[in-house]
């Protein structure tokens, strides 16, 4: 049977870090993509005792540094199966008229454009086999808009528009196009959102089970070994706890 090779931004932590680990244990090679380089090592040191594993560090909103680092890949990966577009994040949480414009344009970089650039440096391959699986991490908060959300959700539903689109632009060539949108999953997430406050971060999940990250690559692998005729398009999974973007039980 034909190795099976996958691509993740975002590995160094979190759904990404999950989800390699989760598919390096099925034999996935992997192709393992952040900015924090000693992780990828500790990374690639552990995985890369059972299968192939190759590391790119760069930041997803250099549009250079993206389609330099995806050229650079040796022969071995320059056919990937399945692209999971991971890395993201939320800055600050605040209602728009006090908004900090570097926020947004974090949000916007990383979250919209960074998925765009990560996207068209790998699919001319998948486009020539006819063949491939793009994953798009998106969120809740791509499906509705909460207070003080604004320009996170704007981002998210951009990746769930961007989700839709691709799967319509490139169903003639046989690739798979799917979304996985969590509500609260405890990660780094709510660290980076409030800057490294620690206490707010925490509070996000006082008096509930939220959903882990690896909850999370568990499902990804589930979608991505489904046989090739069934594509999983647009799936969204909740803590028990957490009905919407904010109607959440807490003990």
């Amino acid at each position: 049977m034909k190795e099976k090779s996958a691509l993740i931004t975002g590995a160094t932590s979190g759904i990404g870090k999950a989800t390699a680990e989760i598919f390096a244990k099925q034999g996935f090679n992997l192709v393992l993509c952040g900015r924090r380089q000693e992780r990828l090592d500790a990374l690639k040191e552990t995985l890369g005792k059972t299968v192939k594993v190759h590391t790119l560090s760069f930041d997803v909103r250099d549009r250079e540094a993206v389609f330099s680092a995806i050229e650079s890949l040796p022969e071995s990966f320059t056919s990937i199966d399945v692209l999971i577009n991971n890395a993201g994040n939320a800055h600050g949480l605040d209602p728009i008229d006090k908004g900090n414009l570097d926020d947004w344009d974090a949000m916007l970089d990383i979250n919209v454009k960074g998925l765009l650039y990560v996207t068209k440096a790998i699919l001319p391959q998948m486009v020539e086999r006819r063949a491939g699986h793009i994953i798009n991490i998106g969120s809740i908060a791509g499906k509705e808009v909460y207070p003080n959300g604004n320009v996170y959700c704007a981002s998210k539903y951009a990746v769930d528009a961007l989700n839709q689109g691709m799967r319509i632009d490139l169903n003639s060539y046989g690739i798979r196009v799917g979304a996985i949108n969590p509500g609260m999953v405890e990660t780094e997430f709510s660290d980076v959102r409030f800057k490294g406050d620690a206490d707010k971060a925490d509070k996000v999940y006082d008096g509930l089970q939220p959903l882990t990250a690896e909850d999370i690559a568990d499902i990804i692998l589930f979608v991505v070994t489904r046989p090739y005729h069934v594509n999983i398009a647009d799936l969204m999974v909740l803590p028990t706890a957490q009905a919407n973007c904010t109607v959440v039980h807490r003990e």
